[in-house]
């Protein structure tokens, strides 16, 4: 099969939908596939303006312009580049990627569904503040009689765009390779050692690593002095707030910041952890606490996001209403570590089913699903 990826952006950038979609990519094209990604996002060295890359067997179209700050757009020469691309290649399948702001995804929709292609978009963000308001204008558009297969990566995220746009959103999930995630052994904690907290995000205010240290302040204050710490990976605008914010708690003694990591660390992390803490409200997926779940930690989050699709409540985590629900669970599990243990054990002996192989047959059936509406 030829597979064409449509998406903003893309490696050498990080983030959860360049990671995605070039781990989607990747593994298609190991099963055999041609696959193409058309990104607006310039290579390493600049390339841009339709150079093609051959990176792990997969054609990567640099369509982007040179702009201020490297945006992952080409608003002028876009379209005719992607109708060129879409010509040149003649895919079996168009699969765009979406955010809440996707020009060039949105771009790679037009032009595929203009020339007949059968077209895929999944969406790899939560519309919350925007299917409420844009819906009922954009059902009122061609948007209302797209002939493309919509999706997204979770329930919670499809749930908001059949809000905005009305009609069938399936799933297509994210995914990692749960055998390199999966911890050697059963989990032997210390249970006199500190409960350990490890959180992994880019710190933005989006992803809320400030009020996440508020959480572990507030259960800090109710545990004595030792019983927990908790180590912060990634990095972002926010580091400076959040440093100061663990300056002020005084929880100097008791919060680690990692910096970025690369998985390899990130695992060694988690095998020394025991839950992984996940604060955000407007998590399409959550993709880190996938991969902390699957390494056998206990995954608290927010009720109504993406974590709910791999996370069940009181066997291997806690999806809670608020913060001060979070902060209770983190008290709860530092004071019944019979508790802890129970939860461990399930969350290591029981993978979440979200392997590539899961992902790519969700991918072929919105693919499959796409070529009868064209």
């Amino acid at each position: 099969m030829r597979v064409v990826h449509v998406s903003d952006c893309f490696a050498p950038r990080t983030g959860g939908i360049e990671t995605q979609v070039g781990d989607l990519a990747r593994h298609q094209a190991r099963t055999g596939d041609e696959v193409h990604v058309l990104t607006a996002t310039l290579g390493e060295g600049g390339e841009r303006g339709g150079v093609v890359d051959v990176e792990d067997g997969v054609h990567v179209h640099r369509l982007g312009a040179r702009l201020p700050f490297d945006l992952p757009v080409n608003p002028l020469a876009g379209p005719g580049l992607i109708r060129r691309a879409l010509r040149g290649v003649r895919p079996d399948a168009v699969h765009v990627h979406a955010g809440v702001v996707s020009p060039f995804a949105f771009d790679g929709v037009r032009v595929a569904t203009a020339l007949g292609l059968p077209t895929a978009i999944t969406w790899h963000c939560m519309l919350d503040g925007v299917a409420g308001v844009a819906g009922p204008a954009l059902r009122r558009t061609r948007w209302a009689r797209l002939p493309a297969a919509l999706s997204a990566v979770s329930g919670a995220a499809a749930e908001r765009v059949r809000t905005m746009l009305g009609g069938r959103v399936d799933v297509v999930p994210n995914g990692i390779d749960t055998a390199l995630w999966a911890p050697t052994g059963p989990p032997d904690p210390d249970l006199d050692a500190p409960l350990h907290l490890v959180a992994t995000m880019r710190l933005a205010p989006r992803k809320r690593a400030v009020p996440l240290v508020d959480v572990v302040a507030a259960a800090a204050g109710r545990l004595p002095d030792g019983a927990l710490r908790l180590t912060l990976v990634g990095d972002g605008p926010a580091r400076d707030a959040v440093r100061a914010r663990v300056a002020s708690a005084g929880l100097q003694d008791v919060v680690t910041l990692r910096g970025r990591l690369p998985r390899s660390e990130v695992r060694a992390t988690y095998a020394d952890a025991d839950v992984f803490l996940a604060p955000a409200r407007l998590e399409a997926f959550g993709i880190a606490a996938l991969e902390a779940r699957t390494a056998g930690l206990v995954v608290l989050a927010h009720d109504g996001t993406g974590v709910g699709e791999f996370v069940t409540p009181g066997v291997d985590g806690f999806l809670v209403a608020d913060d001060a629900a979070m902060t209770d669970a983190v008290v709860r599990l530092a004071q019944d570590r019979d508790l802890l243990a129970t939860m461990r054990r399930h969350a290591a002996t029981v993978p979440p089913p979200f392997d590539w192989d899961h992902v790519l047959a969700a991918a072929a059936a919105q693919y499959e699903r796409a070529s009868r509406l064209v």
